[in-house]
């Protein structure tokens, strides 16, 4: 395999099927005389991250997604598995794109790709990016344990098109039968939390499922994860709270509590819903999470 060769990997089903519509304009806007272009579709969820790994192993330097944060963080995992060094491009073409908006990549698909395709090119230095480790699993955005990994999985439920509104929908419908509050203990440092908690968001960039700029002042290049903590919260309170979660004013509630880490311990009495990146994973109950800064190379 050239290692010069830039390796395109669609999620043709991402933004509901945004990014497979894309291909044909997106290759055109990428080819380069400089390098050879190789298109990879993936088949299933975790296809993608199969496909990633096998390609940095057998060489592959130059990594390309175009898709929406599941398939950034199938991509994450594949290369981080492998223990490349390869580079990773992202073409923003999902729902909610966080991971683009911490990066600072454009939300415009075509402007993303004629800049990216200038970048390699040219040659740019590719620029770190931290990401954390979840028992054995990576992430580039975020980790969730309670509430915000409950609506992700009824959010994951729907199949209407209706962007990012689906996670709102996903919150009423969590709170039919009452906010769920497990008994976590939280230890980082020297601190230690228990009891009753409505979530626990390790974040490394600022947004979540798109609309929710759950952690205003993370940087996913500071060496620093955010973790906020919210406490048991009422329906009532939660629609107060909505608001500013979405604006990001919320930080200074009486619920939420806030720290800079590194890593962090979570564990919980029963198994709780859990996600990576706005990926479910299998219900736990101790959640293992530290921080590799500058672990992954953007283009």
């Amino acid at each position: 395999m050239s290692a010069d060769a830039v390796h395109l990997f669609l999620n043709p089903t991402a933004g509901r099927g945004r990014a497979g519509r894309r291909q044909a304009r997106i290759c055109e806007l990428l080819q380069r005389d400089e390098f050879a272009l190789n298109v990879h579709r993936s088949r299933a969820v975790g296809d993608l991250e199969q496909r990633v790994f096998d390609c940095v192993s057998a060489g592959g330097r130059r990594i390309v997604v175009a898709g929406g944060d599941g398939s950034v963080h199938e991509a994450v995992n594949g290369i981080l598995r492998a223990s490349s060094e390869a580079a990773l491009g992202v073409i923003p073409s999902g729902t909610g794109n966080d991971f683009a908006k911490a990066a600072g990549i454009p939300l415009d698909w075509q402007h993303a790709t004629t800049l990216l395709a200038e970048r390699i090119a040219t040659g740019a230095h590719p620029r770190g990016i931290d990401v954390g480790r979840m028992n054995g699993r990576f992430f580039a955005n975020g980790a969730g344990v309670g509430l915000d990994a409950t609506v992700t999985r009824i959010a994951r439920s729907y199949r209407v098109p209706i962007g990012d509104v689906v996670y709102l929908l996903a919150i009423f419908r969590a709170m039919i039968g009452g906010i769920a509050t497990p008994n976590l203990r939280i230890s980082h440092g020297d601190s230690l939390r228990e009891g009753p908690i409505t979530l626990a968001n390790v974040a490394n960039g600022d947004w979540i499922g798109g609309m929710f700029n759950i952690a205003p002042d993370a940087k996913n290049d500071d060496g620093e994860f955010d973790l906020l903590v919210v406490a048991p919260v009422s329906r009532p309170r939660v629609l107060q709270l909505l608001p500013k979660l979405m604006a990001g004013t919320h930080m200074d509630e009486k619920e939420v509590t806030h720290a800079r880490i590194q890593g962090v311990l979570i564990e919980a009495d029963d198994d709780v819903d859990c996600h990576l990146d706005g990926e479910m994973q299998p219900l736990q109950r101790r959640f293992e999470i530290s921080l590799l800064p500058g672990a992954l190379r953007l283009l």
